[in-house]
């Protein structure tokens, strides 16, 4: 079954309980504006987030995880994805950045069994990317995936 992508008006945190949620932060996981600051508040577990985008072991060496990557923690049987868009908490993302970071969230989507995902206008806001052009993105990594997509604005 192909995509399912919506958009409603809402509260993102009223997504019910079997959907994932998702979010862009910087690499320094700073999450000290916007709706990051509710996922950071609301979840917590910065610590093991650090460790998912601050090392990676990789052929007996740790190296540093690159800005596009996504890493995720697992609360109450729903995933919880940070798409890492930016290395600095004063950055911008680019469209290259987050599309990386999609496509590694996409993975792990099918990993982890994940047909339900809710998310604000990621790149937006605060970030300044074009919405337009972010949800044709997001379509377009998730076009063959079975899964629904459902986008919360305020």
């Amino acid at each position: 079954m192909p995509l399912i992508f919506r958009e409603i008006q809402g509260d993102l945190f009223s997504a019910s309980s079997n959907t994932s949620l998702a979010n862009c932060v910087s690499r320094d996981l700073c999450m000290s504006k916007g709706i990051a600051t509710l996922f950071r508040n609301r979840f917590g577990q910065v610590d093991e987030l650090k460790k998912q985008v601050s090392l990676m072991f990789h052929k007996f060496v740790f190296i540093d995880v690159p800005v596009g990557n996504c890493a995720y923690i697992t609360v109450d049987d729903r995933c919880i994805f940070y798409l890492v868009t930016k290395e600095r908490y004063f950055h911008k993302p680019t469209m290259a950045t987050l599309e990386s970071s999609l496509h590694v969230m996409r993975d792990l989507c099918i990993k982890n069994n994940v047909h339900h995902l809710a998310m604000p206008r990621i790149g937006c806001g605060l970030d300044k990317l074009n919405w337009d052009q972010v949800s044709r993105l997001i379509q377009r990594v998730f076009a063959e995936d079975d899964i629904e997509i459902t986008i919360y604005s305020i």
